[in-house]
């Protein structure tokens, strides 16, 4: 069955071209089912570098392109975002936080439904601060919960509070365990995933300029996050899943943890240790594509 994006905007019917301003990207300056109408599989990351090296490693994977190959970037006229594709793979960057995955999502969700994709995933692959698990564990989320450990994103529109749901689909993320089962390289859960609204005083953080909390306080925080069911931190899963459920698009989140936050606060592990950690998202995700398109 064909699934194609839902627009919950009935305003961008009356548009005669939809200008997608941080993409540079316009309908009427672009043939977005031309360029895009193949795209499947959408893998969304903060660094432009980190995901201009997944679509190196997709397009080898799938047999698609060879070591040395370049990828140009569709976004090359703005600065804010960065965008690749090989196939029916599209890989984009979203920076750090809330509000600059929100911005991307609005764009990257537009195109897609100019674009008349159907069937499309999308997974977001990053990096996170673990609770009770050893660096380099991958956390596949069930649910991103908010500071206060409800599954939920909270946002203020036209001067009232909106919830929305943060459920993430959860065939797709048994699937995804059992392919970190089949390739078998490192320990990967199930578990909720903290978004909060800050990295240093939001996440407990005893090293930011500034902290009015002592280590207790920030360590039965952290405990009571983990008798929760979290067992990541990041800054971006909420507003991912409330945008993609309200857009009819299965998600998921995909993070390798970094370090184990009841332990310590900053990253300690070298730079090669931690090449490899982030290595393990593209790993699993990559698996997850071959499998789907029968390349496995």
């Amino acid at each position: 069955r064909e699934n194609f994006i839902h627009l919950r905007n009935p305003h961008l019917e009356k548009m005669k071209e939809d200008i997608l301003y941080h993409f540079a990207l316009g309908t009427g300056t672009h043939d977005f089912p031309a360029l895009f109408g193949d795209v499947k599989f959408v893998c969304v990351g903060g660094s432009p570098s980190r995901m201009k090296a997944f679509i190196a490693y997709i397009a080898e994977e799938l047999g698609l392109g060879s070591p040395g190959d370049d990828y140009p970037n569709i976004c090359a006229g703005t600065d804010r975002y960065a965008m690749y594709k090989v196939g029916p793979v599209l890989s984009v960057s979203h920076g750090m936080g809330i509000p600059s995955i929100s911005i991307m999502l609005h764009e990257l969700i537009k195109l897609l439904h100019h674009a008349k994709c159907s069937n499309t995933t999308i997974i977001r692959i990053g990096t996170s601060g673990g609770i009770g698990l050893e660096p380099g564990s991958v956390v596949i989320t069930r649910q991103s919960v908010d500071a206060t450990f409800k599954p939920q994103f909270e946002q203020v529109i036209l001067g009232k509070t909106v919830i929305r749901s943060t459920n993430l689909d959860e065939q797709l993320a048994k699937e995804l365990m059992q392919c970190s089962k089949e390739i078998n390289q490192f320990n990967t859960v199930i578990g909720n995933t903290m978004c909060t609204l800050d990295f240093y005083e939001g996440q407990g953080r005893l090293d930011g300029a500034i902290c009015l909390y002592n280590e207790e306080e920030k360590l039965r925080y952290l405990k009571e996050a983990y008798d929760s069911g979290v067992r990541n931190i990041e800054m971006e899963s909420s507003v991912f899943a409330a945008m993609c459920n309200l857009s009819g698009v299965k998600a998921a989140v995909v993070c390798v943890t970094l370090l184990n936050r009841l332990e310590g606060d900053q990253i300690s592990s070298s730079h090669d240790v931690l090449v490899e950690y982030q290595q393990r998202p593209q790993k699993l995700v990559g698996y997850f594509i071959k499998k789907s398109l029968g390349k496995v």
